[in-house]
């Protein structure tokens, strides 16, 4: 028996719409490496382009590119604080604010300027992160409370008291498939530290580091238990993120991050998969030393494969085969040109991973506010024609290794 919503749209008896569920099925029929209907497509979007995007096509203030393209799946960010605290303001004016957050972050947002920039630490030493203890991984402001936290209030925007991690999934789920999200150790010490102390360390000090590490990564596999505790029933995936590479290479060496990173992915993944959650792992840079090593783990789909660092769906495609999904990999920087005929190729080349499912269509990182509001909306309409299965790409049709 279907029930209506405040707009006259039916739901079924769990809350959601009947195209809800059908995007469900398209999204999980990809991550099987099997062909749905068409490509899913979604993305991340920058405030700042969200704006540009509804300026150029004359949309409300209030319009939203995942409601207005009804895209594919959404994900959502829990408090991955260390400390649970609100920001704590040092500086603010009318163009700027400088706050301390739950990393111990000193995080500059110029309003003016689309990214922040991390200005400190308060644990600016290798004693103080030995000797650091954190917030409980499992207490309910993480999940059931609104508050202040840096992952969900500072970045290309800056936003304070941020609404319960719940209630965003709830009020998401009628209309999209709803990740849930965790960050792993690499993705911590970043904020943290720095990326340039958790080098320095892991280099002078590898097995003492080695030891904090497997602390904070037993930190976050507890976190993500609790949080998709918290959200049973309600969620249809997970993201874990964990940038561990730049353009040429990863930050540590392959073998280190085996030994110490690898076994938190591989068991926040595992917790997923055993509640039914399938996976996507997030992670910038080249990646291609330890690629396989997502395969191993059984990881569901590889985002954002940035082409700016070398990663090529297509290729990966032919090398890997089907041991993979693919979420993202179309080039943001052709994008931003602006460039129609170039935008086309690479879109439909891109689309060539996509036979045979294993394929979420997206950029290869987020959508930037260099990319106009015409250009996006041609995006997702050249991929809604040409990602229809069976996939026929005429001129940028690409043979694949086992395909007839």
């Amino acid at each position: 028996m279907s029930m209506f919503d405040t707009k006259g749209h039916a739901i079924g008896q769990d809350g959601r719409k009947p195209n809800t569920l059908k995007k469900l099925e398209r999204l999980n029929t990809a991550l099987r490496h099997q062909e749905p209907d068409r490509v899913p497509v979604s993305d991340f979007f920058w405030g700042g382009f969200t704006k540009r995007w509804q300026q150029e096509l004359g949309l409300p203030p209030d319009a939203n590119p995942y409601y207005h393209y009804d895209l594919d799946w959404i994900v959502t960010v829990p408090n991955m604080d260390p400390w649970i605290r609100p920001f704590e303001t040092l500086k603010e004016t009318a163009g700027e604010v400088v706050v301390k957050t739950g990393f111990g972050s000193i995080m500059h947002k110029h309003f003016e300027f689309p990214m922040p920039e991390m200005r400190g630490w308060a644990t600016d030493t290798f004693e103080k992160l030995e000797r650091a203890t954190f917030d409980d991984p499992r207490d309910r402001l993480r999940f059931f409370i609104a508050g202040d936290n840096q992952i969900a209030g500072i970045g290309d925007g800056f936003q304070r008291n941020t609404p319960p991690w719940i209630e965003t999934v709830k009020s998401l789920r009628p209309d999209f498939p709803v990740y849930g999200s965790m960050i792993e150790v690499s993705e911590c010490l970043t904020r943290l530290v720095g990326q340039e102390n958790a080098m320095l360390w892991m280099g002078g000090e590898p097995e003492r580091m080695g030891a904090v590490i497997n602390r904070i990564g037993e930190f976050y596999l507890e976190m993500a238990r609790a949080e998709i505790e918290a959200g049973r029933g309600l969620l249809d995936g997970f993201v874990i993120w964990g940038d561990v590479a730049y353009k040429k290479c990863t930050f540590m060496s392959p073998n280190y991050w085996r030994e110490y990173f690898k076994p938190w992915v591989a068991k926040i993944a595992e917790h997923a998969h055993a509640n039914g959650l399938p996976v996507i792992y997030h992670g910038c840079g080249n990646v291609k030393a330890i690629f396989q090593d997502y395969i191993d783990m059984k990881i569901d789909a590889y985002n954002p494969l940035e082409v700016k660092a070398g990663m090529d769906c297509v290729e990966l495609r032919r090398q890997y085969g089907h041991g993979i999904g693919f979420c993202g990999n179309s080039d943001m920087q052709v994008w931003e040109t602006g460039d129609r005929a170039a935008i086309r190729r690479e879109v439909l080349r891109k689309l060539n991973a996509a036979k045979g499912g294993g394929y979420i269509f997206q950029s290869d990182h987020s959508v930037s506010s260099a990319v106009s509001g015409q250009t996006y909306d041609y995006i997702v309409k050249l991929v809604r024609e040409f990602g229809k299965y069976p996939i026929q790409l005429g001129e940028f049709d690409e043979k694949l290794s086992g395909q007839p």
